[in-house]
């Protein structure tokens, strides 16, 4: 009886990260000195779900869901500060790169990003990266805790954070590897239910003849959760097909992911195509076939369609036709003019005005 807490314990740990997990950060520092504008915001994520909102407008570090104002108030103040700090710190910052890139105008902006991974298997890896104007900067290397320099203007930046006296790198690694994981951690325990729901999969595929004797091939699966999954097209239910272009797994405002892969196959008979989607949801693979005749049943139908409809208006215009001839036309005046068809000549006659002239 003693050893069943303990049990129940190692149960719950050991299933508390039956998913991959991320905690990530995203700081944008926007500078335009011609204008006198200045913006900072730092965003926080778990799984690309929104968990915090700091910027220069609130200049307060707010909740963005419900489960994490779980956290202490203390947090909160504490990360306001530090948020605070941080936005006078990247002003500085965009200002020492326009001068290293000889930039005295124009609207200019730093991006930052940083976070940690829990995986399923327990493991865990943390990363840092800094751009500029749209283009690499430097990143931590987590392994090392160096800072490497991806573009010349960083150098001197980079030797600053890695020196004797600053050890920048160190700070970081540490920060990756021991608060950001206590965090991501302390997290997945407040939105478990949120973070770990499974939402299976909605697959649509469809193809596109092209002029060039091959068929693309499109499989779109959409409002799945978790945000891992795998999709794959295959030939003759064995045959794996590399894709030639996947889209990223992007996000849902609901919470939910989307994803699509697309291949291009010979236009012929006898192979058969299907796409196959493995995901958390599902208790086994996701076979959604393609069938070649889609389009030329759709077209046979519609066509058909038409043929009835022609055949059904053509037997009531004869039938219409008919009674007119046995009733006998009723003639307009010569040079009758109308709104509509404007001078009409000698002998012709306008079906407006017999209508009209019939419903008097």
């Amino acid at each position: 009886m003693t050893m069943a807490p303990l049990i129940l314990l190692i149960l719950g740990v050991s299933g508390m990260y039956c998913d991959s997990h991320s905690l990530q950060y995203r700081r944008t520092a926007v500078l335009a000195p011609g204008f006198g504008l200045f913006f900072f915001s730092s965003m926080g994520y778990v799984d690309d779900k929104a968990i915090t909102n700091y910027n220069s407008s609130t200049r307060q570090c707010l909740p963005m869901t419900e489960w994490v104002k779980k956290l202490d108030p203390e947090s909160w103040e504490r990360n306001t500060k530090i948020n605070q700090g941080a936005e006078d710190v990247y002003r500085l910052r965009v200002e020492v790169l326009m001068s290293r890139f000889n930039q005295t105008g124009g609207i200019h902006i730093i991006q930052v990003m940083y976070g940690c991974d829990v995986r399923d298997d327990g493991s865990t890896a943390g990363y840092m990266q800094h751009g500029y104007d749209g283009r690499d900067l430097m990143y931590l290397d987590t392994q090392s805790g160096i800072w490497i320099p991806t573009a010349q203007e960083a150098q001197i930046t980079t030797q600053r954070y890695n020196g004797p006296d600053v050890r920048a790198g160190e700070v970081y690694k540490y920060y990756l590897e021991n608060e950001c994981i206590r965090y991501l951690k302390q997290h997945i325990i407040n939105g478990r239910e949120d973070l770990e729901k499974r939402v299976p999969p909605e697959v649509k595929v469809w193809g596109c003849h092209q002029s060039n004797g091959v068929t693309r091939l499109q499989c779109l699966a959409y409002g799945f959760h978790p945000r891992a999954v795998d999709l794959k097209w295959v030939r003759n239910g064995e045959d794996h097909i590399p894709s030639d272009e996947a889209s990223p797994i992007l996000p849902h405002p609901d919470g939910t992911y989307q994803t699509r892969v697309s291949v291009e196959v010979p236009t012929r008979e006898g192979d058969t195509y299907s796409c196959h989607v493995d995901h958390s949801s599902l208790e086994e693979t996701l076979i959604v076939p393609w069938e070649h005749n889609n389009g030329l049943h759709r077209a046979v139908i519609a066509a058909a369609a038409i043929c009835c409809l022609l055949v059904v208006t053509a037997v009531i215009g004869g039938v219409i036709v008919y009674k007119k001839r046995k009733a006998g036309y009723r003639s307009t005046n010569r040079g009758a003019v109308t709104s509509e068809t404007g001078h009409l000549g000698p002998g012709r006659r306008c079906a407006s005005d017999t209508s009209s002239s019939d419903s008097k």
